[in-house]
C-alpha cells in the first residue's frame, strides 16, 4: 500500500489460528490462516510481522520467520506456521500463551531478503542456527531438495541446542538428511548427548563445528586465525582467502556470546529477520542463525 507521501506501508491482514501444539518445553508451533481469503505470497525464509496493544493501548509488533513447507504455489488455504518462545513477561508470550483456535491476530508482510536465490550458482551452503532461528531454514527445505538434485549442491544444517527436548523440528530434518544425500544435519548439544542420539551430533556449540566444515581450500589454521584476529590478513594469505575468513568470522562470532548469554541474538549477522519475543531492535534470547554460501 503506498501513501500520498510515496511512503510504502505493508498492508494488514487477519490470520485466524487453526492449531498448535509444543515444540520444546519453553516454544509452541502456531499454524495460522489468511481469514481474508487471499494467499500469502512469500519466499522461503522471510518473515511476517504481528501487530497488537500493550495493555496501555500503545501499538507495538513481533516479528516471526515463516516456518512452512510449502511445494506448490500459495493458495488462500495454506498455513502460515511460526515458532514461538515463551519469555516470562513478554507481552507477545501473553498474547499467544491466551490464544484459542479459531480466534484471529492482526499480521503484515512478508518481509526479508534471509532466502536462497533463483539466480544462486553456488555449489555448497553452510546452515547455522540456535533456537527458533532454525525456523527459515524448514521452510526452505522443498527448495533445497531441488537444488541437490538438480545442480548437486552440498548442504550442511549445523544446529545447536542444549539438548535433544530443544532441538526444534528435529525428526523432520533428520528424515529430510535420510532421503537426500547432500544434506547433512549435525546436531550440536552443548548440555547432554541424547542417547540414542543422531549419527553426525556434536559435543559442545556451533562454533566448535565450524572448523572441519570449512571451505576445502580454507585451512583451519586460517579459520582459527580469522577467528582471532577479527579476520585479518596474515602473512601468505591471498586476498581471496582473508576475504572467505573474515566472511566465516563476522556469521559466527556471535554464536558463542549468544550461548553464554551475552548477545540477545545472533539477528545482526543475517540480513533478515526472526520469530521472537522482544521488541525489533532487542530480539529474543537463544536464538541465532547464518548462512554462509560457498
Amino acid at each position: 500500500m503506498r501513501l500520498n507521501s510515496g511512503v510504502c506501508v505493508a498492508a494488514h491482514f487477519p490470520l485466524k489460528l487453526m492449531s498448535s501444539h509444543a515444540l520444546a518445553p519453553n516454544v509452541h508451533h502456531f499454524a495460522f490462516r489468511r481469514d481474508d481469503g487471499e494467499p500469502l505470497e512469500y519466499q522461503a525464509g522471510q518473515f511476517i510481522q504481528i501487530h497488537f496493544q500493550y495493555p496501555d493501548g500503545s501499538p507495538t509488533k513481533r516479528s516471526y520467520s515463516i516456518a512452512t513447507v510449502r511445494e506448490q504455489a500459495a493458495q488462500p488455504e495454506d498455513a502460515i506456521e511460526v515458532a514461538v518462545s515463551y519469555v516470562p513477561g513478554g507481552a507477545a508470550s501473553e498474547l499467544f500463551g491466551h490464544l484459542q483456535i479459531g480466534q484471529q491476530i492482526e499480521a503484515s508482510g512478508p518481509f526479508g531478503r534471509f532466502c536462497l536465490m533463483p539466480g544462486d550458482a553456488n555449489r555448497r551452503y553452510l546452515l547455522i542456527a540456535t533456537g527458533t532461528g532454525v525456523t527459515p531454514y524448514r521452510a526452505m527445505l522443498p527448495q533445497l531438495k531441488r537444488a541437490i538434485a538438480e545442480r548437486g549442491i552440498e548442504v550442511v544444517l549445523l544446529f545447536g541446542a542444549r539438548s535433544a527436548a530443544e532441538l526444534l523440528y528435529a525428526a523432520e530434518f533428520a528424515a529430510f538428511a535420510q532421503a537426500n544425500p547432500g544434506f547433512r544435519f549435525i546436531p550440536c548439544f552443548s548440555r547432554e548427548l541424547p542417547e540414542p542420539g543422531y549419527p553426525l551430533q556434536r559435543k559442545g556449540y556451533v562454533q566448535d563445528a565450524l572448523a572441519e566444515l570449512a571451505p576445502r581450500h580454507l585451512s583451519m589454521a586460517r579459520v582459527r586465525s580469522a577467528d582471532r584476529r577479527y579476520g585479518r590478513r596474515q602473512p601468505g594469505q591471498s586476498a581471496r582467502d582473508q576475504a572467505i575468513g573474515a566472511r566465516l568470522y563476522r556469521n559466527i562470532r556471535g554464536f558463542g556470546a549468544a550461548q553464554r548469554g551475552r548477545l540477545r541474538d545472533g539477528n545482526q549477522h543475517h540480513r533478515g529477520r526472526h520469530g521472537g519475543d522482544e521488541l525489533p531492535a532487542r530480539p529474543r534470547p537463544g536464538a541465532a542463525r547464518a548462512l554462509l554460501r560457498r
